[in-house]
């Protein structure tokens, strides 16, 4: 009987958090007019937000994921001084709002900023362009893989690596026959936690992009600017789709991980 309440807490709490706003997003575009949502996501600035989003994931997730990588082969598998300090650090953006870190990227990168004016000389615009969007995306998307791999390196100790090594293996054969297939579905769920923080970002990047209509404007962007132009519709349909991807990611996932399991 225990079991079945937890099991039932569970659920009603995911129904409740995750399902029943989801649910609400659905009733919503229907409420207000699918026809209306389907003009505003065929709007041809719509189709660039979701452009500009989709490459700044192109971008920052590959990143974050050999940066994740690596720094969770440090943290677990070297001993340096400060290795406690780059622990900490690869948190930082957890703690930090994204505002905050929008608000330091506009001092560094402004005008009068300490980058800025070198930038400036050299005929490169860093904010209110791509340049700025990707550094926010990147910052504030870091931790995901390197917190997801760190505890599976150390469940599975390195008793296979240092027989590797015995054997004549050198780093990158270990790395790439050992390490990496150990590692790989830890790997896989940051990457998905990753692209997810990615498409959802908001906070850093309407400071550091300008919200430019068709050049640095994204899909949360949008939303926003549709919301205030009073066209819920429009913003819910938005909303839905990049629901609708993040949700399309996780369902990949999970269809692809029992074939792994049974090869």
């Amino acid at each position: 009987m225990r079991r079945y309440s937890v099991r039932f807490v569970a659920l009603g709490y995911l129904l409740v958090v995750l399902l029943g706003p989801l649910s609400m997003l659905f009733w919503r575009v229907y409420a207000e007019g699918v026809g209306k949502a389907w003009t505003a996501l065929t709007d041809p600035d719509t189709g660039h937000a979701f452009k500009v989003t989709l490459e700044l994931a192109a971008i920052a997730v590959p990143l974050n994921t050999i940066f994740g990588i690596v720094v969770a082969l440090a943290i677990v598998r070297r001993r340096f001084p400060g290795k406690g300090l780059l622990n900490a650090f690869v948190d930082l953006p957890l703690a930090l709002s994204p505002v905050v870190v929008g608000l330091s990227l506009y001092l560094l990168y402004g005008r009068t900023g300490w980058f800025g004016p070198w930038f400036t000389q050299h005929g490169v615009q860093v904010l209110f362009a791509l340049p700025s969007m990707v550094l926010a995306t990147i910052f504030v998307s870091v931790p995901f893989v390197a917190r997801e791999v760190v505890p599976t390196l150390r469940e599975i100790g390195d008793e296979q690596e240092q027989a590797a090594h015995t054997l004549g293996a050198s780093g990158w054969q270990t790395f790439w026959r050992i390490t990496l297939p150990s590692i790989r579905w830890a790997v896989i769920y940051g990457v998905v936690v990753t692209t997810a923080r990615c498409l959802g970002e908001y906070g850093a990047v309407a400071i550091v992009s300008g919200s430019i209509q068709g050049k640095t404007e994204t899909a949360t962007l949008r939303v926003q600017e549709e919301f205030e132009n009073l066209n819920l519709a429009g913003s819910y349909g938005i909303s839905l789709v990049l629901a609708a991807i993040a949700i399309f990611v996780l369902v990949l996932m999970t269809r692809l991980r029992p074939r792994e399991g049974v090869s």
